[in-house]
């Protein structure tokens, strides 16, 4: 049972990053038409045709104070009134400065928002193929090989957006400009994490450790194939128990590093656990989604309505557990009423409601209203909608980490965030099919091949 990368396929994927590409290289053009000669009459043009800059710009003495405070404390942790200078200029000219800097960073927010995304399904998915072999689970063997090409994109993926964290920089990550930290002591404070060295340090380590178990795992499902014994299949089985302790504890010091320190004076002792579930969800279903496809091309043979069953079932049960610890963060939060903590959801719930709200929708109660049936779960279609659904949700459950403290409330889903999708989607794909055709799709070796062939729910 082989399979090959189709010639229409990779056209699609090379179509879409070449469209990403000019999509992201406008969104770059367009913010560096905002300058700070400009940036006061452009405000004033988007005031008179209804855009983000309206509240703003037309009555900026009534309303600058309120919302320079909110933005000093929610947005990047800049005091836009601690000096002297600022306060002698008035509200209006820091107001600009501080508009001209969120327009700039939506570019690399946008790019970020995305190059997080697709690098979370692949590591998502290798945290589900780690344990399927810790538990010995009958049922997924048939799946093994969607799951090995899907984390073939956890290490060029990893490195995209360690990429895109350099070249960014202070225009996503406001405790790498020295300029801020030096008036700000609660960043100091935390200076001994939130360093540029031990970011990149920790992040190299992140991806050798899950890069090293993805290579050893796939060598070993591998040469399983053909052995006379299940000797690396035990060799699996110790490797995966190991990788899982690395990775509890890997994936939450990512999620401080990676998406947590954007608003660097807030923190959730729950974050780790919350990222956790977005990205094991959002592996799931993009496993559902290919082994669909797969099957609709007459491959996958053994693959039946109850495996597509129990990844549907997977796919309603992390969706309700991605629920309890998102309302337990925001309930905990809202209900202490903390200023400091309570900050980041009033952000979100004053400028990003569309986008806040929708993601819940879209992360909960569909998958609620679609998944519920078991008999649904048996229809391709029907849980390829819903994983839409959910995939959909999930970038803009990143979307609202990333871009309230990189844009504040001049957010919008234009070309650059568009674009960045694009070429980061088409990335994955190639790189996913591409791994898919190196060696057959059948896991013949696995010892629970034949209760896997069988399995009925």
């Amino acid at each position: 049972m082989e399979y090959q990368i189709s010639s229409r396929l990779k056209l699609a994927a090379i179509i879409m990053v070449v469209l990403g590409l000019l999509g992201i290289a406008y969104g770059f053009y367009d913010s560096k038409s905002y300058t700070e000669e400009n940036i006061a009459e452009r405000l004033a043009d988007e005031s008179h045709h209804g855009g983000h800059g309206d509240a703003h710009a037309t009555d900026v003495h009534s309303e600058a104070e309120a919302m320079h405070d909110t933005h000093a404390e929610m947005t990047h942790g800049e005091d836009v009134h601690g000096d002297e200078a600022h306060a002698e200029e008035g509200h209006e000219m820091s107001h600009e400065e501080h508009a001209l800097h969120q327009i700039h960073n939506r570019p690399y927010a946008a790019l970020y928002v995305a190059a997080f995304f697709f690098f979370m399904i692949a590591l998502g998915v290798l945290a589900f193929y780690g344990i399927q072999y810790a538990a010995q689970a009958g049922w997924s063997p048939v799946l093994f090989r969607v799951m090995e090409g899907i984390t073939a994109y956890v290490l060029p993926g990893g490195i995209l957006v360690l990429l895109v964290a350099f070249v960014a920089g202070d225009h996503i990550f406001i405790w790498m400009d020295q300029d801020v930290v030096a008036h700000d002591a609660l960043i100091q404070g935390k200076a001994g994490w939130l360093n540029k060295f031990g970011f990149f340090i920790r992040g190299i380590i992140f991806l050798a450790g899950w890069s090293t178990y993805r290579i050893f795992s796939r060598k070993f499902s591998v040469a399983q194939d053909n052995a006379n014994d299940n000797r690396n299949f035990k060799k699996n089985f110790r490797i995966s128990a190991a990788f899982l302790v690395f990775y509890i504890y890997t994936e939450s010091m990512m999620s401080w590093d990676w998406i947590m320190s954007v608003d660097p004076h807030w923190f959730s002792t729950l974050f780790g656990w919350y990222v956790f579930a977005s990205m094991f969800v959002s592996g799931i279903t993009v496993i559902a989604l290919i082994t669909i496809y797969l099957k609709s091309k007459g491959l996958l043979e053994f693959v039946n309505d109850s495996h597509i069953h129990d990844l549907a079932k997977f796919m309603f049960g992390i969706s309700i557990f991605w629920t309890y610890l998102w309302f337990s963060q925001f309930m905990l939060i809202w209900y202490s009423n903390i200023p400091e903590e309570v900050t980041y959801f009033v952000t979100r719930i004053e400028d990003y409601k569309l986008p806040f709200f929708g993601m819940v929708a879209m992360n909960f109660i569909f998958p609620l209203l679609l998944l519920m049936n078991s008999d649904y779960k048996r229809i391709p279609w029907f849980v390829v909608m819903a994983g839409i659904v959910i995939l959909c949700g999930h970038y803009l459950d990143i979307f609202n980490m990333i871009m309230p403290a990189t844009v504040g409330d001049r957010w919008f889903i234009g070309i650059p965030e568009i674009g960045s999708i694009l070429l980061f989607a088409g990335i994955f794909l190639f790189v996913v099919f591409t791994a898919l055709g190196k060696y057959p799709l059948l896991a013949k070796g696995n010892p629970f091949i034949k209760e896997s062939e069988h399995f009925h729910y």
